[in-house]
């Protein structure tokens, strides 16, 4: 780490104020000072980066990132895949994330059941690149819901793409043996999914002991659950159980509605709805023709959960992105899309999407007072953007527009503005 000075930057601070001209001094990992307007101040050992007004910005959090997902049209093949090789493959999604702009995620469910772990521990420990992150468990579910891929030909427990569990004595086995391997949160597969056969979107299939004999051992623990929830009995078992975390929540009635309102400063939600977009609109190549079935499906699960983010937006609620990505219809490194969803689905305005991933990031995070803001004291975790992304949220997902990133105040892609860039020192006595 070295100290660095941005100057002639306009700064979007994760606030939600508007954006201003100043300059922002990292010392060590931390912001240590935020100015407006102002012309550098030359001090020891400090390197000043003139950014020519560029934006400068925090670094992103993703909500619910699959970092063993491998941007396949199914799942069938990573149940089979080889530990070494799986392991390879988690160290260059995550690499990725970090190259995006993501300098933080939230685990959504890994595939083998220390994936996530070890992934962690190495990004922590600076062996592999990398966001900071939450190590998730794999899914745990029920017989014949999301998540029970046993392939008929092959031993049941060894290759079953979730954890299937049956009573609340098998899931308190499930979550005591993940939380012995170390996992920061425990996922559960509360509603059935689209994808699924005789298990839709609008199922639920989860008992309340299961579901509260899993909180309960995880907060034991004190860690947190997130849950796989599009039904709206599922979301209401969620929320009566104290979960945390709730993914997709597509389908509500006014009654469950005012449910998430009453809980709006304990939880997070994060509606996913790259999947829903990509295959409602875009499907064709992955098997869902227009007018299919399952087309339609999707179709009517997007205009659900586009009406109940709009609802639940109004209402004050944190939503942020995190798009299920790494299928062959949403990729990992697409994940910026999700900023123009919450715009064009949830109603939420450009300054309001950057703060979902940027404010809300640093509160799911767990980091709400360092995490996720430009303010002295905090995390010098921050974005150098080449343009507006007020004006033009897209410009997020171009690679080559993230001029520069930092992460816990190192460059992980350091700007290439040679020709502005100087290292002030004092001079000689």
């Amino acid at each position: 780490m070295s100290n660095t000075l941005f100057t002639n930057v306009r700064i979007i601070d994760g606030t939600g104020a508007p954006p201003y001209a100043g300059e922002v001094l990292v010392q060590g990992n931390r912001i240590s000072r935020v100015t407006r307007g102002g012309r550098p101040t030359p001090m020891a050992g400090v390197t000043v980066i003139d950014a020519s007004g560029a934006t400068l910005m925090p670094g992103m959090t993703e909500a619910h990132v699959h970092l063993a997902w491998n941007n396949a049209a199914s799942l069938d093949a990573i149940q089979l895949m080889p530990l070494e090789e799986h392991m390879l493959l988690t160290v260059d999604n995550a690499r990725l994330y970090l190259d995006c702009g993501w300098t933080s995620a939230v685990g959504a469910a890994t595939a083998k059941p220390r994936l996530d772990v070890v992934i962690r521990n190495s990004i922590n420990e600076g062996l592999v690149p990398g966001p900071r992150y939450l190590a998730a468990s794999p899914e745990i579910t029920v017989a014949g819901s999301l998540g029970d891929d046993t392939l008929p030909h092959l031993p049941f427990e060894e290759f079953s793409f979730g954890k299937v569990v049956s009573g609340p004595e098998e899931m308190r086995k499930a979550v005591r043996t993940f939380l012995k391997y170390g996992v920061d949160t425990i996922k559960l597969n509360l509603s059935g999914d689209n994808f699924v056969p005789h298990a839709d979107a609008k199922t639920n299939w989860m008992s309340d002991e299961e579901v509260a004999m899993a909180v309960r051992e995880t907060k034991l623990r004190g860690k947190r659950n997130t849950v796989h929830a599009r039904s709206r009995d599922s979301i209401q078992q969620a929320l009566r159980h104290g979960v945390e975390v709730l993914y997709h929540v597509s389908y509500t009635d006014e009654q469950t509605l005012d449910m998430l309102e009453a809980q709006k400063d304990r939880i997070f939600v994060v509606p996913t709805f790259s999947v829903l977009v990509k295959l409602a609109y875009d499907g064709e190549p992955y098997g869902l023709a227009k007018g299919s079935v399952m087309q339609r499906n999707m179709e009517e699960e997007l205009e659900a959960c586009a009406v109940t983010m709009r609802a639940l937006h109004k209402r004050g609620l944190r939503i942020l992105p995190g798009g299920d990505y790494g299928f062959a219809w949403a990729r990992h490194g697409e994940n910026a899309h999700d900023l123009q969803y919450l715009v064009t689905y949830a109603g939420m305005t450009p300054m309001e999407a950057i703060l979902a991933a940027t404010k809300f990031g640093g509160q799911i995070m767990m980091k709400s007072d360092e995490l996720g803001q430009i303010r002295e004291g905090f995390l010098a975790d921050l974005l150098l953007v080449d343009g507006d992304p007020l004006a033009d949220l897209s410009i997020l997902l171009d690679r080559s527009k993230l001029l520069g990133i930092m992460k816990d105040g190192a460059f992980h892609k350091e700007p290439e503005l040679r020709s502005t860039r100087t290292r002030w020192s004092l001079p000689a006595a």
